[in-house]
């Protein structure tokens, strides 16, 4: 089962502020700001979401990096292995046709293994 990072997602009370941050100071470039003002930079290669609270969301938020995601080819497999380990998934869920969940890390961190396309 092949594994590969997908995105690093950020959350701030000021996606602008936090995203021009990681461009001065690290080189990030940008490649999307939406709308709603939610943010995709290009960190040498990482991508980074940068985005505020969702009222929508249910699940906990935090401030500062989020949840880091993992995209798997073997999806099925990866979620059979999770829960054989134990582990806690807090939510799943189907995202533009792809298989999604987050998984509760210990200390209160989050993962997020995503079905690549």
């Amino acid at each position: 089962m092949a594994m590969e990072i997908g995105h690093v997602h950020i959350k701030t009370t000021d996606p602008k502020k936090t995203a021009q941050f990681y461009v001065d100071n690290f080189g990030a470039t940008m490649k999307h700001e939406a709308p709603n003002g939610n943010i995709q930079l290009d960190l040498h290669g990482l991508q980074l979401n940068v985005t505020t609270i969702s009222e929508a969301q249910k699940r906990k938020q935090n401030l500062g990096i989020e949840h880091i995601a993992v995209q798997t080819d073997d999806y099925a497999g990866a979620i059979a292995k999770l829960r054989s380990n134990g582990a806690a998934i807090m939510l799943e869920m189907n995202n533009n046709g792809r298989h999604v969940c987050f998984i509760e890390a210990p200390d209160g961190a989050q993962m997020e293994l995503i079905e690549k396309v």
